[in-house]
């Protein structure tokens, strides 16, 4: 499985001064890690490779002669075939070499996994305990509004706050949004869905949610479909049914702050935490460190008892059969298979291709199929076992293990479920890097230390030390660990420090 193949990089050719890594021993590609020029002689497993052309980071290079329509072999599997004979010591990217999806993929279920024991001694961190048993990282008041209409009114209120009752909660948020008005279908459940489930979320010490009063994203139907909310921490309104919506918002949060006053952090076991994992501007080295790394944080935290949310859809297609074997059950098996189903077929509805992937940036760092890009990406699962699959806009459970969340792979969209699904912080891992930040603590994670000193102000933890000083991938994830529960203890990450919150919802159906 692919959570088995970066255990350490031990294929690192040492002897070439860590210039190039073979991921997997039965893979015929190799990555360059520095810039590599033509006519460059490595020594791969007592052989001999002469590269016949400039390589760049993150790039593929043939360690063997590949026939044409042979398959490329990355991470141990296959990630596409080969459109032309390639030599060894070839540059191997979209000039020869092409996907072998095509939707005539069939999945099976093989067999029950070992379900691990639940550590029982675990780590703590400083949180905030709920009275439904959840704990959240921050004690915040949320400002939610039902439509796109009020915005400004949100965001008007929340400002103010921060003047006016500075130090009362640890920040004022408006989650705000341009949906709510006559949206129908699909696009209206998503907007309600995605909100109700953020009114529930536990970093949010309070919430006051602002509707306008006629829009199809009713105020009361929406407050009717939160369950398990503690109502002294919630109020709302329509604005169009109050004299002045500034004032009554301010007056809405005086008393909300007066419920949250005797709110105190406590020491808490790490089987509360949720984790949302995320990957956006992918390069040739995120599956072998940022994803990686990742990947351990998703096994320890679950053997603790912790809950793990993993999405992006699209980007498990080419290695769905490695997370599904990872199926608790054979309902869950066939649960994957319907989430996969579904969002091709979301595809096909729209009359586009599939397999359209990676982006232009991902190309750009070395990425080269939705295969690759993929086999990559689900390595932020780690070895988990999979034993909930959840819609969108839905919220995991609390037991621990990995669910899988529907979401498409756009990473505000998908940011934002996976905070709607009930993560206190998401782990969004990167080789080109973005400013973008989330409702909750977004961890940014370099795939490669250039990235991590040029956007210091943007990243949070550097990941590319694992192939700059040879530091062991599970030593460089305990580093990781550490900091995930300096920042549940309430270390501020950089999209809170830059105030970067954004909002997106999957827009996918009728707008009257």
């Amino acid at each position: 499985m692919v959570g088995n193949i970066v255990q350490d990089l031990t294929n690192t050719t040492n002897t070439n001064e860590r210039l190039i890594i073979q991921v997997h021993p039965d893979d015929n590609v190799i990555v360059a890690i520095k810039p590599l020029s033509k006519g460059a002689k490595l020594n791969i497993a007592n052989r001999e490779i002469e590269l016949s052309e400039d390589i760049t980071p993150g790039h593929k290079i043939a360690i063997a002669d590949i026939k044409q329509d042979q398959g490329v072999i990355k991470y141990g599997y296959t990630i596409g075939k080969a459109t032309q004979d390639i030599k060894s010591g070839e540059h191997v990217h979209s000039q020869n070499l092409a996907t072998k999806l095509d939707g005539s993929e069939s999945f099976h279920y093989s067999t029950q996994p070992d379900i691990p024991v639940v550590e029982k001694n675990c780590p703590t961190f400083n949180g905030y305990l709920r009275k439904n048993g959840q704990v959240g990282i921050r004690n915040e008041i949320w400002v939610i509004n039902t439509v796109g209409c009020v915005n400004q009114a949100a965001k008007r209120i929340t400002d103010l706050c921060r003047q006016k009752f500075a130090g009362k909660a640890d920040d004022f948020i408006a989650i705000t949004h341009p949906y709510g008005c006559s949206q129908l279908g699909d696009d209206l459940s998503n907007t309600k869905n995605i909100l109700a489930s953020m009114i529930q979320h536990a970093n949010a010490g309070g919430v006051l949610v602002i509707g306008l009063g006629c829009e199809n994203n009713q105020l009361s139907s929406l407050i009717a479909s939160t369950t398990g909310l503690d109502k002294s921490r919630i109020r709302y309104y329509n604005s169009q049914e109050v004299s002045n919506e500034i004032d009554e918002g301010i007056n809405c949060v005086e008393q909300l702050l007066a419920e949250m006053s005797n709110d105190v952090r406590t020491p808490q076991p790490v089987s509360k935490l949720s984790l949302g994992m995320k990957c956006g501007g992918s390069d040739g080295f995120s599956g072998l460190t940022a994803n990686s790394i990742v990947g351990r944080i998703t096994d320890k935290l679950t053997n603790y008892g912790g809950r793990v949310i993993l999405t992006e859809t699209p980007e498990m297609f080419g290695a769905e059969q490695v997370l599904m074997d990872r199926a608790q059950t054979k309902e869950v098996f066939q649960q994957i298979v319907e989430l996969v189903d579904e969002f091709k077929q979301y595809f096909i509805k729209n009359n586009q291709p599939i397999y359209e992937n990676p982006s232009p940036g991902n190309k750009a760092g070395g990425l080269t199929t939705l295969e690759e890009k993929s086999l990559g990406a689900i390595q932020k699962g780690g070895k988990a076992i999979i034993n909930e699959v959840i819609g969108y806009g839905m919220k995991a459970s609390l037991n621990p293990g990995l669910t899988l969340l529907q979401s498409p792979g756009n990473d505000a969209v998908s940011s934002t479920a996976l905070a709607a699904a009930g993560a206190n912080i998401v782990l969004f891992t990167t080789g080109r890097g973005t400013p973008l930040g989330f409702p909750v603590p977004t961890i940014k994670i370099a795939s490669n230390s250039d990235l991590a000193t040029r956007k210091a102000h943007w990243i949070d933890f550097n990941a590319g030390q694992i192939l700059d000083s040879g530091l062991d991938v599970d030593e460089c994830a305990d580093k990781l660990f550490d900091y995930i529960l300096e920042v549940a203890s309430g270390k501020l990450t950089n999209n809170e420090i830059n105030d970067n919150r954004e909002v997106a919802i999957w827009k996918n159906g009728v707008t009257l």
